[in-house]
């Protein structure tokens, strides 16, 4: 995997992945940015989320589970003092189908954070990551 990140002005970068899509990433203010976009560590958790909503669907889809929509939310803490690592990240699943099954919704939870999501495991080595999750039936 290779990505290319190039600074554009103040404090905005573009990141470019080896697939070919690109993103643009911008400081705070008070750091010399402009605000126009997510912040570094912001994109971190944003990969995250999307990480482990995507083992959630798959996990789900082959367990012929009625799926039909998938919320991560992710609330995290940082340390105070640099590196400015996350020490806390909580994450939430909202899950909405006619006739889940909760066992399989929580199945694939477990899962995705103890075996398939990369990123919530890379992160889990500097920080405790909780998991809930609620079931929203249609």
């Amino acid at each position: 995997m290779k990505a290319r990140v190039k600074w554009l002005d103040n404090m905005s970068f573009v990141g470019e992945s080896g697939s070919g899509h690109s993103i643009v990433m911008d400081g705070a203010p008070e750091s010399g940015g402009r605000n126009l976009a997510a912040r570094p560590m912001e994109m971190v958790l944003m990969g995250m989320g999307g990480c482990t909503a995507f083992d959630v669907v798959m996990i789900l889809k082959k367990g012929r589970q009625p799926i039909d929509d998938c919320i991560v939310e992710l609330s995290a803490e940082r340390a105070d003092d640099v590196p400015k690592v996350f020490t806390r990240i909580h994450v939430h699943y909202i899950i909405k189908g006619k006739g889940l099954s909760e066992k399989r919704v929580a199945d694939a939870v477990h899962l995705t954070a103890e075996k398939y999501c990369s990123v919530s495991i890379m992160l889990a080595k500097s920080a405790e990551i909780t998991h809930d999750y609620e079931i929203i039936e249609e």
